[in-house]
C-alpha cells in the first residue's frame, strides 16, 4: 500500500509520551464511535458485502475503475432502498 499519496509507516517514537497516550485513547474512542455507528446502520455491511462479492465474481483487472462504476451504478439505482430492505430482510431470516 506505499505508494504516491499513502502515508508512510508513522514513527510514534517521535511522540511524547503524553501525545502518544492521546494518540491512544483518540484511537479507542474512534474505534467505538466507529463500531457504535456500524452497530446502528446494518445497511453499510449489506452494501459493502455487494461489492466485494461483485470483486470477487467478477475479479477486474483495474479494481479503481470497476468500483467507480460499480458505486456510481449502485447508488443511483431507484430501487437501491428496496434491495438493501429486502437483503436485510434475508439476512435476520437466516440468523
Amino acid at each position: 500500500m506505499n505508494g504516491k499519496g499513502s502515508l508512510a509507516k508513522l514513527d510514534v517514537g517521535v511522540l511524547s509520551h503524553e501525545q502518544q497516550e492521546k494518540l491512544r485513547q483518540f484511537k479507542i474512542r474512534k474505534r467505538i464511535d466507529n463500531e457504535k455507528y456500524l452497530k446502528s446502520h446494518p445497511e453499510v455491511e449489506v452494501l459493502i458485502g455487494d461489492f466485494l462479492r461483485d470483486v470477487l465474481l467478477k475479479r477486474p483487472d483495474d479494481i479503481h475503475e470497476f468500483a467507480a462504476e460499480s458505486f456510481s451504478d449502485h447508488f443511483t439505482n431507484p430501487n437501491l432502498h428496496a434491495t438493501i430492505a429486502s437483503k436485510m430482510e434475508g439476512k435476520s431470516d437466516m440468523q
